[in-house]
């Protein structure tokens, strides 16, 4: 099923998806965002993180709770961000009305992300790897940065931030919960997802793919072991943000659109 668009251009679930699964896809994902907050994670109106690298994908607001109080949490979120980049995630956990809402107040449009989801009971789908490719769980020590730089690398985050991304992943309060996967071939880590494991749901984020090695089935590889995870942790569903490039390859997985985010930017001044 496809997802229903609201008025307001959100989202709302899919006809075949509960409210209760949407919620626990939703509290996964602010779960995983919430812990990149090493300089502040701070829930309330809005919940938000800092991480205090300078790259949007790591400072931002997870969620507006109401919109009666848009411009204070606006005006808190500019307090609490400032002097670094970052993003405010609309989603269907966020009241109807909260897009139109920041943009009255400054906050600009970067787009929409698929919220993606599937069952974990279904019998489990397989995907024959590269030759030589192998996944493997990653801990800490040189696996760690070596997984960092690969994923850095295909989002455009500068080499000069790996030091400090390695030391908020190695730092994270939730890594009890989080399996890191790399794929590696040749002894070169090609490939890299990260499972948060938190409310029954196997949130899939960072899945990157070296550019040389795209197209030869290395994200296949990474999703089969994603899936794999979750399952062998007893979880009930596995949930993901697409891009364009990668939405093909998890409706082969068996993932159906349930909602989406609404990305902004946030205002400075």
């Amino acid at each position: 099923m496809t997802a229903i668009p609201t008025a307001d251009g959100a989202q709302a679930p899919s006809e075949g998806v509960g409210t209760g699964d949407l919620g626990r896809v939703t509290a996964n994902f602010r779960h995983y965002l919430m812990g990149w907050g090493a300089e502040l994670s701070e829930w309330g109106d809005p919940d938000h993180y800092r991480s205090g690298l300078a790259q949007p994908q790591f400072n931002g607001v997870v969620r507006l709770r109401s919109l009666d109080a848009v411009e204070e949490s606006m005006a808190t979120a500019r307090a609490r961000l400032a002097g670094v980049p970052w993003w405010w995630w609309v989603g269907p956990d966020s009241p109807e009305g909260t897009a139109d809402a920041l943009t009255g107040l400054g906050a600009v449009s970067l787009g929409a992300v698929p919220l993606m989801s599937r069952s974990l009971a279904d019998v489990e789908e397989t995907e024959e790897p590269p030759p030589g490719l192998r996944v493997e769980e990653v801990g800490e020590g040189d696996r760690l940065r070596d997984l960092v730089r690969t994923y850095s690398a295909s989002m455009g985050v500068s080499p000069s931030l790996e030091d400090g991304v390695v030391r908020v992943e190695a730092g994270r309060p939730d890594n009890a919960d989080i399996v890191r996967l790399a794929a590696v071939l040749d002894g070169r880590v090609v490939g890299t997802t990260v499972v948060m494991m938190a409310h029954e749901v196997a949130g899939i984020f960072l899945v990157h793919v070296a550019e040389a090695y795209r197209r030869r089935g290395v994200g296949g590889a990474l999703t089969t072991a994603a899936l794999r995870a979750g399952r062998e942790r007893g979880m009930r569903l596995a949930a993901l943000g697409a891009s364009a490039m990668g939405e093909p390859l998890y409706r082969r997985f068996g993932f159906e659109t349930v909602s989406e985010y609404h990305l902004f930017s946030g205002p400075t001044a």
